[in-house]
Order: structure tokens, then sequence, then C-alpha cells
């Protein structure tokens, strides 16, 4: 039970650390999308991870990555301020775009669940160029 409260205070604690963060890279994006944003990013990973397409070692760095964010022990502890959850953003965004690179920015294109604006946020923070 203890694992479970903790997974859940840490999924909580990396969607207020990805907003402060998203809000500070991206003022113009509405409030109402950074809410929907954590949750579209992580359909995205899942969808990934699942794609045939992609190449097997690309897809297996997601599900380390998810493997490593559900695990309650951190390189960095969540309980520090600002960087405990650093290191979980820092890693999201280098295993996106390793994705992108095997696969192509058309496959984040393919996968997005969100809107459109969530799509430009999640392009400009993995500086990725913008959909043709």
């Amino acid at each position: 039970m203890r694992v479970v409260v903790l997974a859940v205070v840490g999924m909580v604690g990396l969607w207020l650390a990805f907003m402060v963060w998203l809000f500070v890279v991206n003022r113009k994006m509405p409030v109402k999308e950074f809410a929907r944003l954590v949750p579209d990013v992580l359909r995205l990973i899942r969808r990934l991870a699942t794609d045939r397409d992609i190449p097997r070692s690309a897809r297996l760095l997601v599900w380390l990555l998810v493997a490593y964010l559900a695990f309650p022990i951190d390189l960095v502890p969540d309980f520090i301020p600002v960087i405990g959850f650093a290191d979980d953003v820092i890693l999201i965004s280098l295993v996106l775009r390793r994705l992108v690179r095997h696969s192509g920015p058309d496959k984040i294109d393919e996968h997005w669940p969100g809107t459109p604006d969530g799509l430009a946020a999640v392009r400009s923070l993995l500086r990725l160029p913008a959909a043709e």
C-alpha cells in the first residue's frame, strides 16, 4: 500500500514540476492546456512504446523510462524541491528525442493524443522543428 501511495504522490509531483517547467518555457500556452499536457505526454509515451514500426532498441528505452518513473526510488529524491523532479523531466525529454531520431518527427504527430497547442509545446520543449 505504501508503494502505491508513493507512486501516486510521485506522479502528482512530477505533473506539478512539469507544469511549472512548461509555464517558464512557454508562457503563451493557455493554463487549461497545461493541465492536459502531462496525461497526453504519458499516452504518447505508451503509444510510442507499443508501435512496432519504431526500432526495438528505441522502444526498450521507453519501457525502461516507464519502469524508472514507476519505481519509488530516483537518482535525485523527489522530495528535494525543483531538482527532485528535474531528473524525471530530463529523462523523459532525452528518451523522446532519441525516439524522434530513430523514427522521425512524424511519429510524434501520428501518436499525439492531445490538441495542436499541446503538440506545439512538446515540439518546442524537445526542440523539434515545427510540423509542416
